[in-house]
């Protein structure tokens, strides 16, 4: 079996479309239409079913990237660092949601890099969960921090840590709130308040008022900065409330530049998940870095 093929076939079956991944192997459409029919040619068997938007592995398609995929991973990895070339650093390249990666797993993998013999070149780039899983899907990342745990067999998650949300607002705004009266708490007293937001549909607002008030916020978004540090600022100069991970907004409520609104029984929590594409943690790499932000992990919760 011709491994251009093989490798063409693992591609398509990451990327989900011939589009995309004749864009990621720098060949046509048609030749990567080609390579599939040819190597369903060969097995005798339909390895996709082609549909509207793209495509959809069969359970033998599904079967022949689980047993490739680690193996051309391997091969990719060899041609990369050479056999002979002990002291090439390998290079990891890490996804996930800005603020988490930059707070949290960047600092304690930072850690390796520059470890003697064990080190490891890194390269890490943001995006959301959808963003995160398909690139590791397609091949462009080896490890991927998401708040969605990924479906399918091609993708393996592993729970990292959980991240307690809490309600907050600058102390001038929480006076003028006015919780400490008996007649103004929970949601109604807080229906006027200005909202500080990463997006318009009001993510972390919206998940804190279902789970604690079992209600949806009445103000809409005032302020919208699409990163949470961001959100945390304005929060700090008194633009309003806002959700923020307890991880993130913790020493400024310790220095008391913001106050908790709400002190519910059970917080809201999300769970983050440490994903890999199934096989490659049997690169030393991946495995090491993977281990170490589990144990890093121990520490965040």
């Amino acid at each position: 079996m011709d491994l251009a093929l093989l490798r063409t076939f693992v591609t398509v079956h990451r990327a989900g479309s011939f589009t995309r991944a004749a864009a990621l192997l720098g060949l046509s459409q048609p030749a990567v239409t080609s390579q599939i029919r040819t190597l369903e040619r060969q097995l005798g068997r339909p390895l996709f079913l082609r549909q509207a938007r793209g495509v959809t592995p069969t359970t033998i398609g599904d079967e022949l990237a689980h047993k490739a995929a680690p193996h051309l991973d391997a091969l990719v990895e060899i041609a990369e660092t050479g056999i002979d070339d002990e002291s090439s650093l390998r290079t990891l390249h890490l996804a996930g949601p800005p603020e988490f990666t930059a707070e949290r797993a960047l600092p304690a993998l930072t850690k390796l890099t520059g470890e003697d013999g064990q080190g490891f070149a890194l390269r890490a780039s943001f995006g959301n969960a959808e963003e995160t899983l398909e690139g590791l899907a397609a091949g462009h990342h080896d490890l991927a921090i998401s708040t969605a745990h990924p479906r399918g067999a091609l993708l393996t998650a592993t729970p990292l840590c959980d991240e307690e949300h809490v309600l907050v607002a600058a102390p001038l705004r929480a006076e003028q709130i006015g919780l400490e009266n008996p007649d103004r708490k929970g949601a109604p007293a807080l229906e006027d308040v200005p909202v500080i937001e990463v997006h318009e549909s009001l993510p972390f607002v919206s998940r804190y008022w279902a789970s604690v008030f079992d209600s949806r916020p009445a103000a809409p978004g005032t302020v919208i900065v699409p990163d949470l540090r961001a959100v945390l600022a304005c929060a700090v100069a008194g633009a309003g409330l806002a959700v923020l991970p307890r991880y993130l907004c913790g020493a400024a409520l310790e220095r008391g530049d913001i106050v908790a609104l709400h002190e519910p029984a059970v917080p809201p929590l999300r769970t983050y998940f440490l994903a890999v594409r199934t096989g490659t943690l049997a690169m030393p790499h991946i495995a090491r870095a993977h281990e170490w932000l589990l144990r890093s992990a121990a520490d965040w919760c």
